[in-house]
């Protein structure tokens, strides 16, 4: 028995996420077939990707956990013409990229950047601000943060996650 046709997709895709403290962050996308999907993005590089029932969408009918190796090859395979060698692959070369949000109650919040001594103490830095609708790359030492910011953090796991605890800080 063939599917029912749901017609054509309305608007483009949307896509949520929600920050999950200490683990990750969750994607949300619902289907023109109105179906859920869900990844969370954890910390350490891997994925859990689940869907959820379409009678009742908060029933999950699948879940997987996929290594961050897995969650690339699976993304190359759903967007093979996105995919292009001249960009970074960073775990290849053992380092990771991820956002971090300051938040409003941070201690960082107002101060300048070069007192986190980010670099100096995890080895990572920070290559990108993202404030609003405006990206600010290389931020220099003086460049001021503020809450709300989301840093673009470069380096080993290590790095990284001992960068997202700095910047944790109330």
């Amino acid at each position: 028995m063939s599917e029912p046709d749901r017609g054509p997709a309305v608007g483009a895709p949307r896509l949520s996420s929600t920050p999950l403290p200490g683990i990750g962050v969750r994607y949300d996308l619902n289907t023109r077939e109105h179906r859920r999907l869900s990844v969370v993005a954890h910390r350490d590089g891997s994925r859990t990707f689940s869907a959820y029932r379409e009678d009742d969408p908060d029933a999950c009918a699948l879940s997987v956990h996929l290594t961050g190796g897995e969650a690339t090859a699976l993304v190359d395979a759903l967007m093979p013409d996105h995919h292009s060698p001249n960009l970074l692959s960073t775990t290849e070369l053992g380092l990771v990229a991820e956002r971090i949000e300051l938040a409003s109650t941070s201690y960082w919040n107002g101060r300048v950047l070069g007192d986190t001594r980010m670099r100096t103490d995890t080895g990572a830095s920070i290559v990108a601000v993202l404030r609003r609708a405006e990206a600010i790359p290389s931020p220099a030492p003086d460049f001021r943060l503020a809450g709300g910011d989301t840093l673009i953090v470069i380096g080993t796991r290590e790095g990284v996650e001992a960068a997202a605890a700095i910047l944790g800080r109330e």
